[in-house]
This record gives structure tokens, sequence and C-alpha cells, in this order.
């Protein structure tokens, strides 16, 4: 199929901009991003969730539909559990294009909403979709860790093989969907005992815990439904004790170490302000990631430089207490 804008043009026009990137990089401060926020498989573990029988018809609750797992791992025609919870989306959205771009719908989910290890965009303005795709293609976005991250590799391929009108699309497309559900966030000094899976963690049968101390740990109540990419799954957060409060501070009142709190321009529900980007109700470990990429220098374009500038003063502490406020809000 020929393509209306070639890929490189994009990435041809991006270039112009890019060394200011890179120069913003370099004068980041030195950052020592904690392992706990960046979660793989560690290879040959044992226990975790069983692998699905390939033979089954799964169903979900709500749901009249049924997919076998050879369906549900499809990233040409990925499940859509619950079609009646959003617009129809388009081609790019539902079945990507073939070899190189997935269905958007496959990792973010048909209406949006995505999962811990990548972006909601349900909602997001279309105009700041597009620049996030535009800024992982050229570089200007990328993780603070070195660990390899395959949401992460997966979207930069996705970035640089579409054109202008597959990312116009798509982001139109999200952009009016609505984030329906929000992570249950919950203040703890213990977490019942996970093990790491890619970009979120996953429980571990019985009944067995683990001290939290200061971090954050995601994971889906259900596996199983998170397993079957369920837009309907819930997730719930552990987050230390006092972080909420010690969040809301941050989030909400401009002091003279933080003149600058998060509703100065997301708005005072975080709901977001023109293309600004809503960040109430969205995974307190896709947020805290990007603050610290925001703190590393690795999300580097001109847009996020009042960003780099806020969380430069923040400690990592703070901005755990920040995404456990902001994932508590409601979207």
């Amino acid at each position: 199929m020929k393509r209306t804008v070639p890929t490189i043009r994009i990435l041809a026009a991006l270039s112009v901009g890019l060394p200011l990137a890179l120069r913003a990089q370099a004068r980041a401060p030195s950052l020592e991003v904690p392992d706990w926020v960046y979660p793989v498989p560690v290879r040959g573990a044992g226990g975790g969730t069983p692998r699905p029988d390939t033979a089954k018809v799964f169903h979900v609750p709500n749901s009249t539909i049924g997919y076998t797992i050879k369906q549900i791992n499809n990233t040409f025609d990925p499940p859509d559990w619950h079609p009646a919870t959003h617009t129809k989306p388009p081609e790019i959205v539902a079945h990507g294009r073939k070899p190189a771009i997935y269905a958007c719908g496959f990792c973010h989910l048909p209406d949006g909403r995505g999962r811990p290890e990548n972006a909601s965009l349900a909602g997001l303005p279309s105009k700041y979709i597009v620049q996030q795709m535009m800024d992982i293609a050229s570089g200007a976005r990328r993780s603070a860790s070195s660990k390899p991250s395959r949401p992460m590799e997966l979207m930069k391929q996705m970035a640089e093989s579409s054109t202008a009108a597959d990312m116009k699309q798509a982001a139109a497309y999200f952009s009016k969907q609505k984030l329906r559900y929000s992570p249950r966030v919950i203040e703890s000094a213990t977490v019942p005992k996970t093990h790491p899976s890619s970009g979120l963690y996953v429980r571990d049968p019985g009944t067995d815990v683990d001290s939290l101390g200061d971090r954050i740990v995601e994971f889906a109540s259900d596996p199983e439904r998170h397993e079957i990419r369920d837009a309907a799954a819930e997730y719930v957060a552990y987050v230390p004790i006092g972080s909420i409060a010690r969040g809301r501070v941050i989030a909400t009142k401009a002091t003279k170490a933080n003149p600058k709190p998060c509703v100065s321009c997301h708005g005072d529900l975080l709901h977001g302000v023109k293309l600004v980007p809503p960040i109430a109700g969205r995974s307190p470990t896709y947020l805290m990631r990007q603050l610290l990429a925001f703190k590393a220098g690795t999300r580097s374009a001109k847009d996020g430089a009042p960003m780099r500038e806020v969380v430069e003063k923040l400690s990592v502490d703070d901005l755990v207490a920040a995404a456990a406020y902001v994932a508590s809000r409601k979207p």
C-alpha cells in the first residue's frame, strides 16, 4: 500500500529540533533511577500465571463475546470485549497495517484505556498524542532506564513505521474516548508478594506479603483478565503510607520549593487544559516512569521544558507521592 507521507520525511522534519533536545538531556542532573519502577520478567523464573489453554474459549464479565488465546494474541485483530463502550475505531486502531504496524488497540486496548505497562490514550488531546509519537520516533522521548522495555521498543517501531495520516487518525479517535476506569490506590506498609512482568507486577498465589518500602507496586486483581486483554480489568496499586496526602500538597500547593504544582498546568481537577494532558486516574507506575524520564532528561522535547523544570527540584520520594495522589483522583 502506498503511503501518503513517507516516514523518513517525518523524521527529517524532526531532526531540525533534535540538537536542542540532546542539549537538554546533557544538562540533566545525574539521577539514580529506581529499578522497581521498570519491572521486567526474570528469565527462567518459576511460578506466576499459568499459560492459558489454547483450545479454551475465554469470556469476561459483562460481555457475551468469546475468544481463543490465538485470537486474543492476534496483533492485527485484537479482542474487543466491550465494543459498546466506545465508538467505531479506524482501521489503524482496529487492525493496524501489515507487516510493520500492529493495531493500536492491541496494546492500548480498543477504548484507549491502556495498561500499566503503556499509556492510557483515552481523552488525551489529539495533537498531544501525535507529538508524543513524533518524539518517540525522533528519540526525544525515551525511557529513563537502561533496562530493556518491550513495550517501549514496540512503540518506537510503530512510531517509526507510521505515516502522519496514521498518527492523526489514531489520535483523533483516542482523544474522543472517555477514560472509564482508574486504578485502586491503597496505602500500606506491606504488599502481597509479587514477581515482575513486562512493565507491571504479577501477584503470586497464596497470602505471603513483602515490605513495600518507598515503592509503588501495581498489578491486576485478576491476572487472567489482564492476560486476555480485558479493558475492564481492575488494577491495584500499593503506595507508601502517607504518600497520597504528601502528594496532594505537591500537586495542589505552590511553595517556595515547588512554585508550580501540578494543578497550575493540568487544571484544578488534573483533567487537563487545552494541549496540557489530563493526568488524573492514570496508572501511578506509568506516571512515575514519565516523571523520571523528565527528571533524567530522556523526555527532552521542547514542549516538555516546564515539566523538566518542575521535577528537577523534586526528589524520587516526592515523585512517588505525586504519582500516588494523581492516580487516586477520578479521571
